[in-house]
């Protein structure tokens, strides 16, 4: 039986000509802006956190800690009820992503996002007006089920809608509008916190951008694959000339895109398990795990949760802590700018490397400063100079981050796999994410507490490991068709031991 990997697997790579029109932009516009709910949501709950009035409410032993003459530093923030505040958004997520590739695959990429949408702006509404943790955590859960569901779809609709040579770009987006929420999740932080119920306009906020991508939503042609994939292809091929432009060959990418949509039908037994058995998609399982995987080890996104309470940590007060916040977010959004002008031109393993080498010197000095001036107690004071030094790491860290695993986390994952399977590996991709953020959201203070400044070189180890593994298994996909992309893995040193022999297989089968 044919596989899905190999459609076409030879020839050069296929340029149908299309532009970027307005209307595919416009389209990649409101998908990518799923990510400014993602942000947000992330870039909140830090500050919210260490807001006095919101602590007094919901968790006084924190501030009871706080309190103390000498305490620990390193512990102040270490409760598992205020992390469950945090987490239990993603454990949400997890369970609506187990889900989301199925639901994507019946209903389309564009029903799936305005279910998102809706859920997001119930769940900011119920955080918003809490009176007690369970409705806290309840509206948290809500807004975890509109994440689940957008971040499996959104990827999808901005890899298979835009041109083959701005896909890396336009996919970036939805990294780019990741960061801006978490950006304006920092400012709205610092002017709320000034009010005593700031911490309800902050929380119940969450549902505003909501807003924007369920409307905008309602206006979205679903994507050709999508349609083809439920029968629809007279739609399919007027979505085409709508978003490719006059000058495209519109026939030519849709019989490319019906050709990979037969060779998924063939194979209707089930995507999850074809994936996790069949030899030739060993390439795409090992790299759909261990992309969302090493994301997550960068350790950036503890920081985007927790920034404001490492900053206090380490002796910044509350409107300081909460600036740094704005200042990493800065950084971030500025650095994914550049690199959406540099991903289709110099490919995904540069930016890779690039800015996990970054990364690594950046999380080691975090690490030496934290050691040698709060040392293994917390019960030294940091000095202001050091302070800002750290500060200054976080930035570059960040920024390393935001050239490399920022965009490309996204980006690679909703490109490298074959149609047949494509809904579920991004729903694998969307469910290791929120699987790893729940568990280094409820974890990172307890971790913080115990191993003190060697939190940091634990992520720096890591960001040592995956950027040599990219450097050997990642094969570059700049400027390859989704419907060609089977050709990069028969080409690459180690993958094509695994696609070539099942596609012999498949040849003699036939013979």
């Amino acid at each position: 039986m044919a596989g899905g990997v190999i459609v076409p697997s030879d020839g050069p790579a296929v340029d149908y000509g299309g532009r970027l029109t307005l209307s595919v932009f416009m389209s990649c516009f409101v998908a990518a802006s799923g990510g400014l709910i993602f942000g947000y949501d992330i870039g909140i709950s830090g500050g919210v956190s260490q807001m006095e009035p919101f602590l007094k409410r919901f968790f006084p032993h924190v501030l009871e800690r706080m309190a103390k003459a000498k305490a620990n530093a390193y512990c102040i923030y270490d409760s598992q009820t205020l992390t469950t505040f945090t987490s239990s958004l993603y454990v949400a997520g997890l369970v609506a992503s187990l889900v989301a590739g199925r639901v994507t695959r019946v209903m389309g990429r564009q029903a799936v996002m305005l279910m998102g949408g809706a859920l997001f702006v119930a769940g900011g509404a119920m955080t918003g007006a809490a009176v007690n943790i369970a409705m806290l955590i309840v509206g948290r859960m809500l807004l975890g089920f509109g994440v689940g569901f957008t971040n499996q779809a959104a990827p999808l609709f901005l890899a298979e809608m835009a041109p083959t040579q701005w896909r890396g770009a336009l996919t970036a987006g939805f990294q780019f509008f990741l960061a801006l929420g978490v950006l304006l999740a920092g400012i709205t932080n610092y002017f709320t916190s000034r009010l005593a119920w700031g911490w309800r306009l902050s929380l119940g906020l969450a549902g505003a951008p909501a807003v924007f991508i369920f409307v905008g939503a309602l206006f979205l042609t679903d994507t050709p694959s999508s349609l083809v994939m439920r029968g629809r292809v007279d739609q399919a091929r007027a979505a085409l000339r709508r978003v490719r432009g006059p000058g495209a060959d519109v026939d030519a990418e849709l019989k490319d895109i019906v050709r990979a949509v037969e060779v998924a039908r063939r194979s209707e037994d089930g995507a999850f398990r074809r994936m996790a058995t069949r030899r030739e998609y060993r390439p795409h399982l090992v790299l759909g795990v261990a992309v969302p995987t090493f994301f997550q080890l960068t350790g950036v996104v503890v920081l985007s949760f927790f920034a404001p309470l490492i900053f206090r940590t380490v002796g910044f007060g509350s409107n300081a802590a909460l600036m740094g916040a704005v200042i990493l977010g800065s950084v971030n959004l500025f650095v994914l700018l550049l690199s959406t002008l540099v991903i289709d031109r110099y490919g995904r393993k540069v930016l890779f490397m690039v800015g996990g080498i970054q990364m690594i010197i950046c999380q080691v000095g975090v690490a030496w400063i934290m050691g040698a001036q709060m040392g293994k107690s917390g019960e030294v004071a940091m000095p202001r100079p050091y302070a800002v030094a750290l500060l200054v790491f976080t930035a570059l860290h960040t920024a390393g981050f935001g050239c490399s695993w920022g965009p490309l986390g996204w980006v690679v994952p909703s490109e490298i796999f074959p149609v047949d399977i494509r809904s579920a590996g991004q729903a694998m991709n969307a469910s290791i994410l929120l699987l790893l953020t729940f568990v280094q959201t409820q974890s990172f203070l307890a971790m913080l507490c115990r191993f003190k400044y060697a939190t940091f070189a634990f992520y720096a180890a890591w960001v040592v490991v995956m950027t040599v593994f990219i450097a050997l298994f990642l094969p570059e996909t700049k400027g390859v068709p989704l419907e060609s992309m089977g050709k990069v893995w028969v080409k690459h040193w180690y993958w094509k031991r695994f696609v070539v022999q099942e596609q012999e297989k498949g040849a003699e089968a036939l013979t």
